[in-house]
């Protein structure tokens, strides 16, 4: 890397932080908005469009930037570990809470699946070695929300060679330095997210999604896409250069593609061709996958330009973001279990759910986990500091 593309990996990059931490708090609003759409272990009797809308636009980009901020920090982690070093963080980080959690923090959720179900009569503790016998859909064990971290482990795996090559690359006219500069070209940047196009349109339609890993294609590349470019992204500082110049005409794009992407799903549902491979079909997943990366760039250029300072909240806040991550399902759907069956509107149980699983797992967090060093192991934490 010539001196004036090099980057100082010195610097803590404050706007990845605060990103990863407003992202994990989204999931609150997220996840209590799926409660009132189709597709979450339990739901409310009434939704309506605005919050079928949110859960729809949100789903865009919310996950693929949880990727795309793990791969910038992988980036920066391997500025001062080696590759082993790294593996082994690796290793405790997400191993640990992956385990804990799918043991005792996923099969809560399931058994309230079952629980709002008529005629389900069992206690937990019967149902409980159920949850075992054998890999959603055809039986009940899964990782739920989980799953994050079983794709992102073998990501993190998978992507080393290329990640080490980014950061030892010479001389600059190889493959950070090209891209960095057809990036630099106007609206160049933007070429970057036609592998996610493309992969969507191709993959999507015969692998829409389970999130099981071994036969979940669509998602495995996708999101590997998003980690490698998160890598990327931080190889050359003409990348920073070109995300904060293209911000603005990334959030029109995005507003567009948007617009185009719910024109074709609502066509693709009344007639019937949403899954399955047809040329309605695969243009709304090459529309959706290509959006996908216009919100990213806007997302991680606002970043950017706004979120540079750092403040003595955020040192609490990043250092909680995984474990809220890991416990706030159970408790938001724990929440929810109850609330939906109150015979008020929709906002309310909305509001209610939303605030209280915020506060109920920061307080988990702060007073079970925190503080104890066997929590924070569980949890993929680091060790109190003595």
């Amino acid at each position: 890397m010539t001196p004036h593309t090099a980057i100082n990996e010195s610097i803590r990059r404050n706007d990845i932080d605060w990103l990863r931490v407003l992202a994990v708090f989204l999931l609150f609003h997220f996840h209590t908005a799926v409660l009132f759409y189709p597709g979450m272990y339990i739901q409310n009797s009434e939704s309506n469009t605005i919050i079928r809308l949110f859960v729809m636009f949100v789903h865009q980009w919310h996950m693929p930037l949880f990727f795309i901020l793990s791969g910038m920090s992988t980036f920066y982690a391997l500025s001062h570990r080696t590759s082993g070093q790294y593996l082994i963080e690796r290793c405790k980080r997400l191993l640990a809470p992956l385990a804990f959690g799918t043991l005792l923090l996923v099969p809560p959720l399931v058994y309230m699946q079952f629980k709002s179900q008529p005629g389900f009569n069992e206690s937990y503790l019967e149902f409980y070695p159920k949850f075992f016998n054998a890999p959603y859909p055809i039986g009940n064990f899964q990782w739920a929300h989980l799953w994050f971290l079983a794709y992102l482990f073998p990501f993190s795996i998978i992507a080393l060679p290329l990640v080490l090559k980014f950061k030892t690359e010479t001389p600059p006219s190889r493959l950070v330095s090209k891209t960095a500069a057809l990036c630099s070209a106007p609206w160049g940047i933007f070429l970057l997210g036609l592998p996610f196009a493309i992969s969507e349109a191709v993959l999507r339609p015969g692998w829409p999604g389970l999130e099981n890993l071994y036969d979940d294609w669509a998602n495995f590349f996708l999101y590997l896409f998003c980690f490698i470019y998160g890598c990327l992204l931080c190889a050359d500082r003409r990348f920073s250069t070109a995300v904060d110049k293209h911000r603005r005409p990334a959030a029109m794009l995005g507003l567009i593609f948007t617009g185009i992407a719910l024109a074709l799903f609502i066509l693709a549902i009344k007639w019937r061709l949403y899954n399955g491979y047809n040329p309605l079909s695969m243009s709304l997943h090459f529309v959706r996958g290509w959006n996908t990366w216009f919100w990213l760039l806007f997302i991680l250029g606002t970043g950017q330009r706004y979120l540079k300072s750092t403040h003595p909240a955020l040192n609490y806040m990043k250092e909680a973001a995984l474990p809220v991550y890991v416990l706030h399902q159970t408790i938001l759907v724990g929440i929810g279990f109850y609330v939906i069956q109150w015979k008020v509107g929709i906002w309310p149980k909305f509001l209610f759910i939303d605030l209280g699983a915020v506060v109920a797992t920061i307080l988990t967090y702060d007073l079970l986990v925190r503080r104890w060093n066997m929590m924070r192991i569980l949890f993929g934490m680091r060790l109190k500091p003595r």
